[in-house]
C-alpha cells in the first residue's frame, strides 16, 4: 500500500542557472542530486491531510471532527490566489532536515515573502475557523505540519550531504526560475475527488 500523499503549496523549479551542467555541477558537493523536472521551493507545509484533520479533532477533543476538518482544509487551499511565477537566485548551499537534506538557500523576491506570509496568516484564520484555541502552540506541535522553526527558509532541496558535509557551503551566483504556485498532490483532496 503506497503512503498517504503529503499536500503542500509549492512553486516548481522551471531552471537552474543557465543550463543543465550549472545544475549538474552541484554534484560536486551533493551526493544523489535530485532530478531537476521534481524541484520545488515549498510555501506552506500541510502534511497528509488525514493526519492534519485528526491533528486538529484531537487538539479540539472532538469539537471539530476530522472530517469536517479535511473539507474545510481542502476548500480552503482550493481557494487560495496563485503566486505568479518569480525569478531568484542562490548563493549557497545548506543543511536542512537535521543534516540529511541539502539544499539551495533561495533569495527570494519581496512579494514571495509576502505572500508566504499571508499564507500563515490564512492559516491562522482557517484553525481560528476550526476552533483550534492557542492556534502558534497547535502550528508548533501538529505533528503532520511538521514546524520546527517558525522562522522560514527560502530553499529548494537538491539531495543528500556528502558524508563530513558541513554547511552553509558558497558556492558560483545561480539564477532560479520558478513557476506559478500551485498545491502538490491536489488531485488527492476531498474537493477533488480524490481519497482523504
Amino acid at each position: 500500500m503506497q503512503p498517504a500523499p503529503r499536500i503542500t503549496v509549492e512553486v516548481p523549479v522551471l531552471a537552474v542557472g543557465s543550463g543543465a551542467s550549472d545544475y549538474e555541477n552541484l554534484g560536486r558537493h551533493v551526493d544523489v542530486l535530485r532530478k531537476p523536472q521534481g524541484l520545488h521551493l515549498t510555501l506552506l507545509h500541510i502534511g497528509i491531510l488525514a493526519d492534519f484533520a485528526q491533528d486538529i479533532a484531537d487538539w479540539t477533543k472532538g469539537a471539530t471532527t476530522a472530517d469536517a476538518a479535511a473539507g474545510a482544509t481542502a476548500a480552503w487551499l482550493e481557494a487560495l490566489p496563485v503566486l505568479e511565477g518569480f525569478a531568484a537566485r542562490s548563493e549557497r548551499l545548506v543543511l536542512l532536515g537535521g543534516g540529511r537534506v541539502s539544499g539551495l538557500e533561495v533569495e527570494v523576491p519581496e512579494q514571495v515573502r509576502t505572500y508566504q506570509v499571508s499564507l500563515v496568516v490564512a492559516l491562522h484564520e482557517l484553525l481560528d475557523a476550526l476552533v483550534v484555541d492557542n492556534v502558534d502552540d497547535f502550528i508548533l506541535s501538529s505533528r503532520a505540519l511538521g514546524y520546527r522553526y517558525p522562522r522560514w527558509t527560502p530553499h529548494v532541496a537538491v539531495g543528500r550531504p556528502k558524508p563530513g558535509s558541513r554547511g552553509p557551503l558558497a558556492i558560483a551566483p545561480l539564477s532560479i526560475a520558478f513557476g506559478a504556485s500551485r498545491i502538490r498532490n491536489r488531485q488527492f483532496l476531498p474537493a477533488a475527488g480524490g481519497r482523504q
